[in-house]
């Protein structure tokens, strides 16, 4: 299995898994914005989503969203197992490597 190569590859990964089968590439951006307080760039969202689909954690398909009246095909992705296998072994490695600094950060790493 291929690491996530990247604290934005993550992001992109989390926030198109959170956001299931409305996940293109507009949302994701707007989803990355609210949760992270950051501005996020369109085109660099679409680069790491075609990184993590060469890598095979993610796929995506060409469809017509679920809003009413719209028209135009959207490419949507969705998280494969091999995705969901990356944040899962990315996220006990990250729990692993913050052991023992609850003391320094605060309670709750906060």
């Amino acid at each position: 299995m291929r690491a996530i190569q990247g604290e934005f590859e993550h992001l992109v990964l989390l926030s198109t898994m959170r956001l299931g089968e409305g996940a293109f590439t507009a949302a994701i951006v707007v989803e990355l914005e609210d949760r992270t307080g950051r501005d996020v760039a369109p085109p660099a969202v679409y680069v790491a989503l075609r990184r993590l689909e060469k890598k095979e954690m993610v796929t995506s398909l060409m469809r017509r969203g679920s809003d009413e009246g719209q028209l135009r095909e959207r490419r949507f992705f969705e998280v494969t197992q091999d995705g969901l296998a990356a944040l899962r072994d990315s996220r006990a490695q990250l729990s692993r490597m913050w052991e023992g600094y609850e003391s320094v950060l605060g309670e709750g790493g906060q």
